[in-house]
């Protein structure tokens, strides 16, 4: 391997170790992975399970006002099930991409001269 191979497979590395953050491997074949969201207490996790299982309903049954007509304290609570999905959001894995394509730019750049 190359000496600027090899600089650029660790430079890779690094990179991975930090934008790769939403993603922990669970077992040492990576082949099953643990996406982190945090909660202050069960009851928050909870609310969060519950308010997705009522979209659900909702999606199943295609009637936007059949919870909240029965019964008020049914109603989604949007922006508990929107906090989550941004928790899950890699955008860390995005920017990661940035860098890989600023890299290969460079490269393409070096080439052409």
């Amino acid at each position: 391997m190359e000496k600027n191979e090899m600089e650029n497979e660790e430079k890779f590395r690094k990179l991975m170790c930090y934008y790769f953050k939403t993603l922990k491997s669970a077992n040492k074949e990576n082949v099953q992975y643990v996406a982190k969201v945090k909660f202050s207490s069960y009851y928050e996790l909870g609310c969060a399970i519950s308010e997705m299982l009522k979209l659900c309903v909702l999606g199943v049954d295609n009637d936007v006002h059949k919870i909240s007509e029965t019964d008020i304290k049914t109603t989604i609570n949007l922006s508990l099930i929107l906090e989550v999905v941004h928790q899950l959001f890699p955008l860390d894995a995005f920017e990661f991409l940035d860098e890989i394509d600023e890299m290969l730019l460079e490269k393409v750049q070096n080439l052409k001269e």
